[in-house]
């Protein structure tokens, strides 16, 4: 077990301030960190500035550091007959004077990343924790935006959403190596990039959800992460509207059509079909084809209906015949005039 002059470690005089000894700190950790620096001792060196930093940083344990300090030669040549290191708390006790004097304890605790000499010292790194009870991770909710075609057929998305995650550097403790942890700033969480595919069923509608589990905020202490949840915004149709388990459309019928009966092509979210226009259809009159609208439910083979409403088209460019015969057309329609009665 070696002296640590912690003092050293960080680079600052025994009576430097609270802030001076977080400055040296930030900066020797930033440039020891094992993600930046790749020495080989870097990570040892890393332990031992977050182990001076615990101890400096408290002014507790920096008050009874330097107290120790003092005495640490005198501690070494009371220890060259080869005492363990439990002899010194003991001598540190008898050497402080009668009772009432200093009195320091300590255990071992085997704390990952401390000296032996902070183990002796302070009795180790590791801080206990009460056994706490597993708490699910927050979800997260974001909408997405569908057109209808898509909607009723089913798709998929492929998303990047930004999500907290576990610190790796700490565990998601917020505390590295015993001090605060510089990748989180002691949050314990660090915002991460995921990148997920979402299948968007068949049938789904308006604001209703789609949940991808386990990619929300990570649980702690044991718990599962939370879910994320793409909330659905069906995109207006220039073809096609959603009216409850129906679908509205118009279909262009020409003049003729409309007056002497005949077919017209309609539209469909599964392709097109032929609706028999019976004669003399007025404009806006609306036809039901059964069994061609939206699924009742997701996954569903009962769907709803859709109405076609026809919309008349009058002929344009018309010829000389033409418009003579529509002219016979609006001699026959219009109410002939009785003579005047003498």
């Amino acid at each position: 077990m070696q002296f640590q002059d912690y003092y050293s470690l960080l680079g600052v005089s025994r009576t430097a301030s609270e802030a001076d000894i977080k400055k040296a700190y930030r900066e020797k950790a930033r440039k020891l960190h094992p993600d930046v620096n790749k020495a080989a001792d870097a990570e040892e060196k890393f332990k031992a500035v977050n182990e001076a930093y615990q101890v400096l940083s408290d002014a507790d344990k920096r008050s009874r550091y330097d107290q120790f300090g003092n005495d640490w030669e005198h501690y070494q040549a009371n220890n060259a007959g080869g005492q363990n290191a439990g002899d010194f708390s003991q001598w540190f006790t008898q050497q402080s004077g009668a009772p009432g004097g200093t009195h320091f304890e300590y255990r071992t605790s085997g704390g990952e990343g401390f000296s032996d000499f902070f183990e002796t010292l302070f009795g180790g790194g590791r801080q206990r924790r009460r056994a706490r009870n597993p708490r699910r991770g927050d979800d997260h909710e974001y909408t997405v935006e569908v057109p209808l075609k898509e909607a009723f057929a089913g798709t998929t998305r492929t998303f990047e959403i930004q999500i907290p995650g576990t610190c790796p550097e700490c565990n998601g403790t917020g505390v590295n190596h015993g001090a605060t942890c510089l990748i989180c700033n002691g949050t314990g969480v660090t915002p991460r990039r995921s990148r997920i595919e979402v299948t968007i069923p068949a049938g789904i509608r308006e604001g209703q959800r789609v949940r991808v589990a386990g990619k929300g905020a990570p649980g702690s202490d044991g718990g599962r992460a939370g879910d994320v949840y793409l909330r659905v915004k069906i995109v207006a149709d220039a073809q096609f509207a959603l009216d409850g388990n129906d679908v509205r459309t118009t279909v262009d019928v020409p003049l003729y059509a409309a007056i002497l009966g005949g077919e017209a092509i309609v539209p469909t979210l599964t392709g097109k079909v032929a609706l028999s226009i019976p004669a003399q259809s007025g404009n806006g009159k609306s036809f039901r084809l059964r069994g061609q609208g939206w699924p009742t439910s997701i996954g569903s083979t009962e769907r709803g209906d859709l109405l076609a409403k026809i919309q008349v088209v009058l002929p344009t460019n018309l010829s000389d015949e033409e418009l003579e015969l529509f002219e016979q057309l609006s001699d026959l329609r219009t109410p002939k005039k009785s003579p005047p009665v003498a």
